[in-house]
């Protein structure tokens, strides 16, 4: 009896030892930068960037969007708020959001809680705290209608987190560019193509906590991003574990497509590399969802936000979208 009592804790303190150096030391490792995600931007013209503009999240944090006036000629067609990949900033979607003003609609490029000046650079302070930020810019902003919620890569990860989730009826529509779909996902390509590493084991580590209901830890950093030196400054280089698992799908993404309403398209590069763009469809399909899903050929990641045909696309998804309002 006493041996089986001994075991028995000498197994505890070995798994509680192991949890606890998981958690100290398995932090994520810095990658080489990835040059088709950094070097892209250097052409991009940044004088006519907008403001900086605020508006009060529900802790009362003062977070940070861009508007852009619409000045097509044909009057206000409704409005876009953008979603910025990993990392990235409102900045990322100068030249995307544009383009939607001069189509016509009121663009809307947000600073997600974690990045540019929205917060505390790579980190929130729980799970779910990127969704109850976007409602407050839905209550706080008046946007033009019908509203659509665009999200890049990790940021269309998130749109559709929205997307399905019980408040996804706050836009009319919502467009997909190359989304994350999740660590799981089969269109991921290994590596998430050299842009981000992952602490593995300090994630499994604090999985394990989460499930047990211990959260102190959540603000260590699991993600490292393939950045360049000179961009670091005004970027985000590495997610807490709260924002890496808030910034994407919910974890079961095939649940998350299914439990969508509302319309939704997906554009894409048919070059991405950083995921395999040829996938989505079916893994959409398979889901029962009838999305129409376009891909670019010859387009990589980053191009998709700057590429002049990526952004006729883009524009054209949402003009195709329903004109209802949500």
């Amino acid at each position: 009896m006493y041996l089986l009592l001994d075991i028995f804790v000498i197994v505890v303190v070995f798994l509680a030892g192991a949890l606890a150096a998981a958690v100290a030391f398995g932090g994520p490792r810095r990658p080489p930068p990835m040059a088709s995600i950094n070097e892209p931007f250097k052409s991009v013209d940044f004088t006519d960037l907008p403001p900086l503009s605020r508006y009060d999240a529900e802790d009362g944090a003062a977070l940070a969007y861009r508007r852009y006036a619409p000045s097509g000629s044909g009057g206000i067609r409704g409005s876009v708020v953008l979603i910025h990949g990993s990392s990235a900033s409102s900045n990322s979607l100068h030249v995307l959001a544009k383009a939607f003003a001069v189509a016509g609609y009121e663009a809307y490029a947000l600073d997600v809680r974690g990045h540019g000046a929205s917060g505390v650079k790579g980190s929130i302070d729980y799970i779910g705290q990127l969704e109850d930020d976007l409602a407050s810019f839905v209550h706080a902003v008046p946007m033009s209608k019908p509203a659509t919620l665009a999200g890049f890569s990790s940021g269309g990860g998130f749109a559709l987190r929205f997307a399905g989730g019980q408040r996804q009826d706050e836009f009319a529509n919502y467009l997909l560019l190359s989304p994350f779909l999740g660590p799981d996902a089969p269109n991921l390509h290994p590596g998430n193509g050299s842009w981000v590493k992952v602490g593995i084991a300090r994630m499994i580590g604090l999985t394990v906590l989460n499930r047990l209901g211990v959260r102190a830890f959540n603000g260590l950093p699991i993600m490292s991003f393939a950045l360049s030196e000179e961009v670091k400054a005004f970027l985000t280089p590495t997610y807490s574990f709260s924002l890496a698992a808030n910034f994407q799908p919910l974890a079961d993404y095939e649940a998350n497509i299914r439990a969508v309403r509302r319309p939704v398209a997906v554009v894409a590069g048919a070059a991405d590399e950083v995921f395999m763009t040829d996938k989505l469809e079916g893994i959409i399909r398979k889901q029962g969802q009838r999305w129409p899903v376009t891909l670019l050929p010859g387009i990589g990641h980053i191009p998709l936000t700057l590429d002049p045909g990526a952004l006729r696309a883009s524009v054209q998804a949402v003009e195709a979208m329903p004109k209802s309002e949500a």
